[in-house]
């Protein structure tokens, strides 16, 4: 009997340490997983949720978090006006939960489609904006040409169509400048 005894304890023991080894390792990849987690990864799995963003020269936005990529997010507010917002001028957001997409399931494809090309389709669709710029002004107008590192904005009136008559001039905005972009 007392050697049955040695034997269970024995075997207890080996099972509390393959159960605190399982338990390591589990907490080791996870810390590894979660280490490989982008902010565009969690945003995927939060379209269509409410969010709050504070904004570096904005303030606080609110809206439904309606698509993003890899360095931008769109808003609509009040279900209502559109907003894009760079991610680098995001200086805190709360509103999309613990869920997150795989890292890298966006595709070779949504990779790719950066802030530029949000921005770029803008310009084709002539589209007037209000622009908040990260020092806290904003201006308002059209996208005329989009570069590598900044835009050109049409400057004229909210609400008003971009015509020759109406700019009032064509300011160049640099990418780093710009906190967030709404329709009119």
């Amino acid at each position: 009997m007392r050697w049955q005894a040695l034997f269970d304890d024995l075997e207890a023991q080996l099972d509390a340490a393959e159960a605190a080894e399982l338990h390591a390792e589990v907490a080791d990849r996870t810390r590894r997983e979660t280490g490989l987690l982008a902010l565009s990864d969690r945003l995927r799995a939060a379209h269509d949720s409410p969010v709050v963003l504070t904004v570096w020269g904005a303030g606080v936005v609110r809206g439904e978090l309606r698509d993003s990529g890899p360095d931008w997010l769109l808003l609509a507010e009040n279900g209502q006006r559109e907003v894009v917002v760079p991610l680098d001028a995001v200086l805190g957001l709360s509103g999309i939960g613990t869920r997150s997409a795989a890292p890298g399931s966006e595709g070779e494809v949504g990779r790719r489609l950066d802030l530029r090309w949000v921005l770029r389709g803008l310009a084709r669709d002539r589209t007037g904006l209000t622009i908040g710029l990260r020092d806290g002004t904003t201006v308002a107008g059209t996208l005329d040409r989009v570069a590598a590192d900044h835009v050109d904005l049409a400057e004229h009136a909210p609400g008003e169509e971009r015509r020759a008559g109406q700019v009032r001039q064509v300011r160049l905005v640099p990418l780093t400048a710009l906190a967030l972009l709404r329709s009119s």
